[in-house]
């Protein structure tokens, strides 16, 4: 067994098996584990997905929301151990990989689309 598939096998093992399907333009619901002291509790993150990027283990997405009148995005590695859950809370309509040009719009530019034809 060489090194290539030792990693491999390993990857394997920490790799999440129940993530729903996600598709850039849905708007999803991360559940991030947050530890505060010694005790730890799942603070919900929603927004639209701008970007996916990378595979396999190393799979992460970049989520957007707009907080009190400021945009903040944010990086998940989606089979990292500190993500609890992913739920798609609604399928965005997207004609492009990237969703950049979210960055700059305001209000109701923001909104996508949202498509019926894929399930959720």
């Amino acid at each position: 067994m060489n090194a290539y598939e030792i990693i491999r096998s390993i990857e394997a093992e920490q790799m999440k098996s129940d993530l729903p399907i996600i598709y850039v333009g849905d708007t999803v619901k991360v559940g991030v584990i947050i530890q505060e002291g010694n005790k730890e509790r799942t603070q919900p993150y929603e927004g639209v997905v701008i970007a996916k990027r990378g595979s396999g283990i190393n799979q992460n997405i970049t989520v957007r929301k707009t907080f009190q009148g400021v945009g903040v995005e944010r990086v998940f590695l989606i089979h990292s151990p500190r993500i609890e859950s992913i739920k798609v809370l609604r399928r965005g309509k997207a004609r492009r990989a990237k969703l950049y040009y979210l960055r700059n719009r305001v209000g109701k530019a923001t909104r996508l689309k949202q498509r019926f034809d894929r399930a959720l």
